[in-house]
């Protein structure tokens, strides 16, 4: 919005130009986000306290029984400073921008039907697991067609690490980044169960992505990293400012002991977020480097279920895998740290491979 009210003004008012530069709208966009997540977030509480939104606890598991009626739907805070942020600081009249916007929207709709099932039935189950896919699983396909159906999209698969192995998938293309939306989506819903432990690699994740999506907006750039150029993608990099912001607010009143949780409204929002972007910019397999963290939560339940079925018997002591190190006795606020690490070292390993090619 600013972009469009004030830039034209530019050849009357010098100063107005700095709102040409995507960088200075990435860092507003991002400290826009920060500012309305702290101004937010203690009256957003104190009204899902006072609506009794809290959170059901399992009863199997580790003792989290302390944290019974936490409020939830806290991803309502990041979305809210989210969207706002990219609105005012966005060039609206980007197609990236909007597509992501509406996979945000559409997975946070089906979240907080999610969110508002199980606080309505007073237990950990909300919607069910069938009906929440097949959503899923419509929103991102109807991106999918959009993304393969303009006229400029040429079906390449980017692998990192390989400059010359760039597959053409051809219309296989959308069942792929069908796959890659829900389940980033889904991958950031799994690992949302301990307090701060999701939030932290979504934010390492968008600071990687708000690099890439600049680089592959700028041409020069993207021909000198020998990566897809795509022109317009760089506008994502203030969608990822916005997203970091949003999540460094909301983690304000996420760390532990959390006043606030996530919820499903949050989780599905931003892992489906996370995984438009890597299709749009052409980087999903960079998205599996970097969520390293979120795949390996979500292997370790498809490994869980998959070896009780067959055997009985169980690989972990609890699965998503944080469950398991809460089991072996480490407190819970040392398990959050590490997987933080290990999501920065993943995230650097990610930049890296643009130029270990």
């Amino acid at each position: 919005m600013f972009y469009h009210l004030l830039y034209p003004f530019a050849s009357e008012f010098q100063a107005f130009n700095v709102f040409r530069y995507i960088t200075f709208r990435v860092g507003a966009a991002t400290l826009t986000a920060l500012f309305i997540s702290f101004v937010v977030g203690p009256p957003l509480i104190r009204m899902l306290e006072r609506l009794r939104v809290g959170q059901p606890i399992r009863e199997i598991g580790p003792d989290h029984q302390s944290k019974e009626g936490t409020p939830t739907m806290g991803g309502l805070l990041i979305l809210l400073s989210l969207l706002v942020s990219v609105l005012l600081w966005s060039n609206l009249d980007n197609a990236f921008v909007w597509t992501v916007i509406g996979v945000t929207v559409g997975y946070g709709i089906l979240g907080f039907i999610d969110d508002y099932a199980k606080v309505t039935r007073a237990n950990s189950s909300g919607i069910t697991a069938r009906m929440k896919l097949f959503w899923q699983t419509v929103i991102a396909f109807a991106v999918a067609v959009a993304i393969y159906s303009q006229p400029a999209f040429d079906a390449v698969l980017s692998v990192p690490f390989f400059k010359n192995f760039t597959p053409h998938l051809g219309w296989f293309y959308i069942p792929v980044a069908t796959f890659v939306i829900v389940a980033a989506s889904n991958a950031v819903n799994l690992t949302d169960g301990l307090d701060g432990l999701a939030i932290g690699p979504v934010m390492i994740a968008a600071g990687t992505f708000l690099v890439l999506s600049y680089a592959a907006g700028h041409t020069v750039i993207a021909d000198y990293l020998a990566i897809k150029s795509v022109p317009g993608a760089g506008h994502l990099a203030i969608f990822c400012g916005a997203l970091i912001g949003g999540s460094l607010g909301f983690l304000w009143f996420n760390a532990s002991p959390a006043q606030l949780f996530m919820g499903d409204v949050g989780s599905l929002a931003l892992g489906g977020a996370l995984g438009t972007i890597a299709v749009l910019i052409r980087q999903e397999f960079l998205l599996a480097v970097v969520g390293g963290i979120f795949v390996i939560e979500t292997l370790s339940v498809i490994i869980q279920v998959a070896y009780f079925k067959m055997t009985g018997e169980r690989v972990f002591l609890m699965a998503p895998i944080h469950h398991h190190f809460e089991k072996l006795g480490w407190p819970e606020q040392k398990i959050v740290v590490r997987f933080w690490i290990i999501s920065i070292i993943l995230g650097l390993i990610a930049l890296s491979s643009l130029k270990l090619r």
